[in-house]
């Protein structure tokens, strides 16, 4: 039985791209799962925790301006945190996520369990929101499973 960890590098390997991760509300869970795999250092360039607002703007170069106007947790940064990871890290692709894990945290409209998962490449930037329904550890490891569930779901579509 293979792995969506293992899928994900297979299908890296097969079209020769590398990956990146810039990591909020998954604290590393993504890169974690990632490095899990043996041979993984020939397609994976690294990642950014980026817990705070001041990394994701200072460190990964999301405008400070898009947190104001439409909060941390938002497609709009999740996206901004996607884009400044794939030229920082300098990989193919890069996956970004920014969320609401619990137990706390959350705000009118937006629900604990609330997730934006960012993926740049060169063919466009793109998001996905995801609201989900664990406790905290269930929600990150949700989230790290969802974005990598999206990246293999990319790379099939590529040709």
């Amino acid at each position: 039985m293979t792995s969506l960890e293992q899928e994900v590098g297979n299908l890296l390997r097969q079209k020769g791209l590398t990956l990146g991760a810039v990591e909020s509300a998954t604290g590393g869970l993504i890169s974690h799962l990632i490095t899990n795999v043996p041979g993984s250092s020939d397609y994976y360039k690294g990642s950014i925790t980026a817990y705070s607002d001041e990394v994701k703007v200072k460190v990964v170069g999301v405008k400070e301006d898009t947190i104001n106007k439409y909060g941390a947790v938002s497609y709009q940064v999740a996206e901004e945190m996607a884009q400044g990871g794939r030229k920082i890290l300098a990989a193919d692709i890069c996956l970004a996520d920014t969320g609401i894990a619990g137990p706390s945290g959350a705000t009118p409209g937006k629900p604990l369990g609330l997730f934006y998962i960012g993926l740049s490449h060169k063919a466009g930037t793109f998001s996905q929101k995801h609201n989900f329904q664990g406790n905290r550890e269930q929600n990150k490891l949700d989230a790290a499973k969802t974005a990598l569930g999206w990246l293999k779901e990319y790379l099939i579509s590529l040709k």
